[in-house]
């Protein structure tokens, strides 16, 4: 009996990517791009609403569940025409028009991303693939933002696209790490066997205003014990590695992937390479020369060193990071402390 080898058959012409509605082609229809974005009430996700709003062409849907995220981060476009605000969980189905999808939904704090591990796992594919059978339906392109946590604690330094990871598959942020590398199959799977249009970006460490105060991250944290007067914890041994991404130099670099002719992944981060200890001396010094900075014990998995290699941003997306760790922290230290209530002295 002859065996069935169409699925391995290479000579197959690549897939076309999926009509849009018949909507697109309608006289009634306006010419404006009509963007979503899953989690766009979070941090990353809000200032992609900003960015994307001042191009007056663009209506701007947002869905969130409000787990991480918060109505405050979008107050400003509230009641605006070309914005509308849903509160919908992806793991459900979303019927929808639009002809780009920014997905970001999914908690990217370990703190928030252990609270619940199974939602945080469901999310990541059960809410990609709702993101990416929607973006089947209407024909949109898609990006997902993923993670520098598909790298898991890296043998290879700096990190480039081509390295597969360390990633320990049961461990504690595993619902996470793995969750994306997940989400990231199924992106390439969709766009192998449905002509999906797909972008991937892996994020690597990034901060700046509206970050969640107690969310557990490293400038969050030591930024706001700063402002608190308490002790900056360095998880031992404190030599442990991180880049540091200001938001808005992020932005750019999802817009230029979506925008762009390249699937990814492609890393986006800032390959200048700090110690957890260097951070800590740098917000001590910025924020509060008074507090002392304390040694504690390490958290499960955590990388000993995280570093992009960006060279396929800057070749493929003319993409790099404008703003140095120096610049950025201030403006995060003034939002923190509006929000803290803590006077400049």
């Amino acid at each position: 009996m002859a065996s069935n080898s169409s699925d391995g058959d290479s000579s197959k012409s690549p897939k076309q990517p999926p009509l849009p509605s018949p909507l697109r082609f309608s006289k009634f229809y306006q010419s404006n791009m009509r963007i979503l974005i899953t989690g766009g009430a979070g941090f990353i996700g809000s200032h992609l609403v900003d960015r994307l709003m001042e191009i007056e062409k663009n209506e701007v849907i947002v869905v969130d569940n409000y787990f991480t995220g918060s109505k405050d981060n979008l107050k400003k476009w509230m009641g605006h025409p070309r914005f509308e605000l849903i509160r919908h969980d992806i793991t459900e189905p979303l019927i929808i028009e639009v002809d780009q999808i920014y997905h970001l939904a999914c908690p990217a704090s370990p703190i928030f991303y252990k609270y619940n591990p199974v939602k945080t796992i469901k999310t990541n594919v059960i809410g990609t693939l709702n993101m990416l059978g929607l973006a089947k339906r209407v024909g949109a392109r898609i990006l997902l933002t993923s993670t520098s946590e598909v790298y898991g604690d890296p043998l290879e330094h700096p990190q480039n696209e081509s390295y597969w990871g360390n990633v320990n598959p049961i461990g504690v942020r595993s619902c996470y790490d793995e969750g994306k590398r997940v989400a990231e199959t199924l992106m390439f799977d969709y766009h192998r066997q449905h002509g999906l249009e797909i972008r991937v970006a892996r994020i690597f460490n990034t901060y700046g205003p509206r970050m969640n105060i107690d969310d557990g991250r490293v400038v969050s944290n030591f930024i706001a014990q700063a402002l608190r007067g308490e002790p900056l914890t360095v998880q031992s041994p404190g030599t442990q590695t991180r880049s540091f991404c200001y938001v808005s130099d992020l932005v750019d670099g999802l817009i230029r992937l979506m925008e762009g002719s390249d699937t990814g992944p492609i890393n986006l981060g800032n390959p200048g390479e700090f110690t957890v200890l260097e951070l800590a001396e740098q917000v001590k010094e910025l924020v509060n020369p008074d507090v002392e900075i304390k040694m504690v014990e390490n958290t499960p998995d955590d990388p000993r060193q995280r570093k992009p290699d960006i060279t396929k941003a800057k070749e493929l997306l003319n993409w790099e990071p404008k703003f140095q760790l120096r610049d950025g922290l201030p403006l995060m230290e003034e939002d923190f402390r509006l929000r803290l209530g803590v006077v400049k002295k």
